[in-house]
């Protein structure tokens, strides 16, 4: 399958590890121009050190608060003068403390709100004269919780439903550009942020990471969690030309661990 990604630009938020970084990865081994950008920029540099030399494209990497309008101003202009005019843009952002409702003040709802959905929405915005030029990808990053709560993650639940409701509204808006929307929600990911999960899990029951992620396991048809590169080639499959009618959807990637229709 040709996904003809080798030249493309792609700007991967929250990229410096994780999800971001497993995704940023798989586009750069397919020849994409690659920038990377978190807040934590030592992070970002190592991360482009292991990036560079796995295709023929370039990557860059600048560090962004995706909170602050400015930055992300800044963020884009850096990426149209390194790499070029952005053909894809993959939205992704750490989630939000865990907890029950009452924990949580209007502080806390803002600033989940601001990073998780907020934030996706500005970063649209910013790149939709490049992508209005000549079509493109818009790959938003949420959760198995669009389909499924997860106990103890009302902040999630309640912002990655919202990204869902966002990119489906621009599936049709930004159709006739032939700019394509769609959503990828991880389920169990070998990431830190589902091991500290795992560990608030735990800590709760008065059981140890590893009682909690064998309980874990066997809630999920394939026995496992999955691997960051196994859900990064979704992301690129879906970044890529061999995705062209494919829009306004919402993938689940997580062994089947979801039982929903």
């Amino acid at each position: 399958m040709e996904l003809n990604l080798a030249g493309k630009v792609a700007l991967v938020i929250a990229s410096s590890q994780g999800l971001g970084k497993a995704i940023a990865s798989e586009l750069a081994k397919e020849g994409a121009h690659v920038m990377l950008t978190s807040r934590n920029e030592d992070k970002l540099q190592t991360a482009r050190e292991e990036l560079k030399g796995l295709g023929k494209g370039k990557v860059s990497y600048f560090p962004c608060d995706i909170t602050k309008p400015d930055e992300i101003e800044t963020l884009f202009l850096k990426t149209n003068e390194e790499l070029g005019k952005i053909d894809i843009l993959v939205n992704n952002a750490g989630g939000p403390p865990g907890g029950s409702f009452e924990k949580f003040n209007d502080e806390d709802w803002q600033n989940a709100f601001e990073l998780n959905l907020l934030s996706y929405v500005r970063l649209i915005k910013a790149a939709l004269p490049d992508l209005k030029k000549d079509g493109g990808r818009i790959i938003n990053i949420a959760s198995s919780s669009i389909k499924t709560p997860i106990p103890g993650l009302i902040l999630s639940n309640t912002f990655r439903l919202g990204v869902v409701g966002l990119a489906k509204s621009l599936a049709e808006e930004l159709a006739p550009y032939n700019i394509l929307v769609n959503t990828v929600a991880p389920g169990r990911i070998a990431t830190d942020r589902v091991a500290f999960l795992d560990q608030l899990k735990a800590d709760n029951q008065g059981k140890t990471r590893e009682e909690v992620e064998e309980a874990s396991k066997k809630t999920i048809p394939l026995g496992r969690y999955g691997n960051p590169e196994e859900f990064a080639k979704v992301v690129a499959f879906l970044a890529s030309d061999a995705s062209s009618f494919i829009t306004g959807t919402s993938l689940l990637v997580d062994g089947g661990m979801v039982k929903a229709i």
